[in-house]
């Protein structure tokens, strides 16, 4: 019987990955917790706030990769237009392009406004998951007879309260791996279609969908097709950054298409995505056979929205917090009685409400629901 291969660890990856995790649980409970009662009263406002209540952790991740571990990122392309509200494709070259993303968003958007389609089993992670249903992250099954009407009610929501929002979806469904490239191989032989080496064959339905419903909505002002790479190490799983194997250098290319440029009719739509991977697949197939960069698009690296000192007093200011607010709240806990009850209440209500009522966004759409149609029947709006 062949033994186990050992998993080694690197006090970098255990330091990270504890980090990010305390930030995120003690956060969920004496920064999040204290507004849900909120959510009862005005969802709107609730939303506002935890928007960018949520952002101020965003900044941990993207300080950390960048301060401590000396993770280079470099953007390419379109610029951005910030706090426009918009659809980001991207290629899903590793589980952690998503957390990586937000280096390039932190620099030319904002990152209250980001959200993304993420696997459901993910909101039961404590910490990391109860963040991610006080953000309004859109949580899916990978089937879309089950997502469908989930994806029709959080985009209406957002829509009905004038949210702006940066909708991340990776539309190939999963990461780039020998298995799933394999599959998306069969597929393409199946079907007459080209096989791709650098991305996998995109599922343009739930895209479709999207765009369709924020274009309704009058929530939409451009797509954004982003392609990552990796020039250097590849760090494919959250395994390879316990480890230490943090990427050496990032790269986002970027093109920018306005709403008003994109096809009117689904079918349409689905030949337009398709015909975008096609040139995601050219253009990694150049980038990493040639000198590992995107300067031969002929785009220039494109200048920040903020400038260089903001973003460091930023990262500064995320470690400095982050490092002191943990450490805080355990002797607060130690200290004083009252808080300790707190912890254990909020934790019970963060468990309980997610097996009864299925998460914090499920209840946050429950309860405009039940406001908006009462405001409806008192003949006021909301």
């Amino acid at each position: 019987m062949c033994p186990q291969p050992r998993i080694m660890v690197s006090w970098k990856g255990i330091y990270f990955i504890l980090t990010l995790f305390w930030g995120s649980f003690f956060g969920s409970i004496f920064m999040l917790g204290p507004f849900l009662p909120l959510m009862l009263v005005s969802p709107s406002w609730y939303r506002w706030i935890n928007n960018r209540l949520v952002a101020t952790w965003l900044t941990l991740p993207v300080a950390l990769l960048e301060t401590l571990f000396g993770v280079k990122v470099i953007i390419t392309g379109d610029a951005f237009v910030p706090g426009e509200r918009s659809v980001i494709i991207m290629n899903h070259r590793t589980r952690m392009d998503w957390m990586f993303l937000w280096n390039c968003l932190m620099r030319y958007s904002y990152l209250r406004l980001e959200k993304v389609c993420l696997k459901a089993s993910l909101k039961s992670v404590p910490g990391f998951g109860w963040a991610m249903q006080a953000a309004a992250y859109i949580f899916i099954h990978r089937k879309w007879k089950d997502d469908k009407s989930h994806f029709e009610d959080m985009l209406d929501y957002f829509c009905d309260i004038r949210e702006p929002l940066q909708l991340l979806i990776f539309p190939e469904g999963t990461d780039l791996t020998e298995n799933s490239k394999a599959r998306s191989n069969d597929f393409a032989e199946k079907n007459g279609l080209q096989k791709y080496e650098y991305v996998l064959h995109p599922r343009t339905t739930g895209f479709t969908f999207v765009v369709d419903r924020l274009r309704e909505g009058k929530n939409l002002d451009a797509v954004h097709d982003i392609t990552v790479a990796y020039p250097h190490n590849i760090p494919q799983t959250e395994k390879h950054l316990l480890q230490g194997d943090f990427p050496r250098e990032i790269h986002f290319h970027v093109h920018r298409y306005p709403v008003d440029t994109l096809p009117a009719s689904k079918e349409d739509l689905q030949l337009w995505c398709h015909k975008r991977w096609e040139e995601k697949e050219e253009r990694l197939r150049s980038f990493y056979r040639g000198q590992k960069d995107f300067c031969f698009t002929g785009q220039p690296v494109i200048p920040p929205c903020k400038s260089e000192l903001r973003v460091l007093v930023v990262k500064f200011l995320s470690i400095l917090y982050w490092t002191l607010f943990s450490p805080a709240m355990c002797l607060l806990i130690y200290l004083y009685s009252l808080v300790r009850w707190y912890f254990i209440i909020t934790i019970v209500i963060f468990v309980l409400q997610e097996r009864i009522f299925g998460g914090l966004e499920i209840m946050e759409l429950a309860c405009y629901r039940f406001l908006h149609k009462h405001s409806c029947l008192n003949g006021r709006p909301m």
